[in-house]
């Protein structure tokens, strides 16, 4: 092989090897950063990743609801309307969060499986609920909640 071709050679297998660490590292990050989403049953059952950030969804349920002295910290429950986890939450809440209202929240489970949560997202109208919600309610055999028509 003359050394024109081997220079060459050379060059293409190190950006080869270079592109391949690239993928890897993007690969590795991607899966650092990816979050599940898990319903409460899941969580029960024990699949809920220990110390990874995840997505709780399903419903706030009636009743509830709980705030304390110091106005920030929130305490409730969500159900997929099979099983309930409990939710700790400091931090000031969406104007659409309610009893009865389909959420995600983001954080993670604690030893005692109480979920703490660093941030809770709600449904930004009535006929509305995010679909990893209504997946994983009908997939429980509940049906999600229905509010009646104010009109």
């Amino acid at each position: 092989m003359n050394p024109k071709r081997k220079k060459r050679l050379t060059y293409v297998v190190l950006i080869v090897i270079g592109v391949g660490i690239a993928v890897g590292l993007m690969v590795t990050a991607f899966q650092q950063n990816m979050m599940y989403f898990i319903t409460p049953t899941e969580i029960i059952a024990g699949t809920a990743p220990e110390g990874r950030t995840i997505r709780l969804g399903g419903v706030v349920s009636e009743g509830s609801l709980k705030r304390e002295d110091d106005g920030i910290t929130v305490h409730f429950k969500v159900t997929d309307n099979a099983n309930e986890i409990p939710v700790l939450y400091k931090g000031i809440l969406p104007d659409l969060f309610r009893e009865g209202q389909g959420i995600i929240a983001m954080g993670k489970v604690n030893s005692n499986g109480l979920f703490i949560a660093d941030e809770v997202l709600a449904k930004h109208d009535e006929n509305y609920m995010p679909p990893e919600v209504m997946e994983a309610l009908e997939k429980s055999g509940a049906q999600p909640p229905h509010k009646p028509d104010s009109k």
